[in-house]
């Protein structure tokens, strides 16, 4: 049951990764501004249905956003990994496992966290 489980999440998580990518690039934006622009121009608008009209905007705008913000945070993310496994690479005492760790599964992850907190509670029992 459990490596069912974990299979499920490998293959959610690599979904998970690939939707990420593919809905933070420029060319997924071009398509849904496309798709948003002739939406927009093909709809039949009368002076009585001004709050449908001022809605397909809202939800224009919103719709759009959306892929405006995944890209944002796609960017901000590789910046922060990249600053992240800097400071690893050039730190002697470092972990060396934990850089790339954003290419790790969830479970790779937590198997690491709790390795590292062991390793403290033994560095700090030595010291003591």
């Amino acid at each position: 049951m459990i490596n069912l489980y974990r299979s499920i999440e490998k293959i959610f998580e690599k979904l998970t990764a690939a939707a990420t990518v593919v809905l933070g690039n420029s060319i997924t934006f071009i398509l849904a501004l496309s798709t948003v622009i002739y939406w927009l121009t093909n709809k039949q608008y009368n002076a009585q249905n001004f709050q449908e009209s001022l809605r397909d905007i809202i939800l224009s705008v919103t719709f759009l956003s959306f892929f405006i913000i995944q890209k944002s945070f796609n960017r901000f993310s590789a910046l922060l990994h990249f600053k992240i496994n800097e400071l690893i690479a050039s730190h002697e005492h470092a972990n060396n496992a934990v850089i790339l760790a954003e290419e790790k599964t969830e479970h790779e992850i937590n198997s690491l966290s709790k390795k590292h907190a062991e390793e403290k509670v033994e560095i700090v029992d030595e010291n003591s």
